[in-house]
């Protein structure tokens, strides 16, 4: 018997798909924040490091945090304008 089955029936349970479902949404909010923090990681040290070295000078720094902002801003009104299409 497979994790899916039920022990009487052999199909799918309802607290198993329930249970699918919560993991698979889990696994995909992870995935997105994986993704999101590579490319904000990306593409604001790409636009904010000039000189790689051991610590960030204050002009650096300054610029990483209104990148990462201005990402999660624009990421944001994506979203937004995304679901709201219905």
């Amino acid at each position: 018997m497979d994790s899916f089955s039920s022990p009487s029936s052999g199909s799918p349970s309802k607290f198993s798909a329930d249970e699918l479902m919560d993991q698979l949404k889990l696994q995909l909010a992870q995935a997105y924040a994986e993704e999101f923090l590579e490319t904000v990681r990306g593409k604001c040290f790409d636009k904010c490091i000039t000189k790689p070295g051991s610590s960030l000078s204050g002009s650096e720094s300054s610029c990483i945090s209104r990148c990462v902002e201005r990402y999660i801003e624009a990421t944001g009104i994506i979203g937004r304008a995304l679901f709201n299409q219905r």
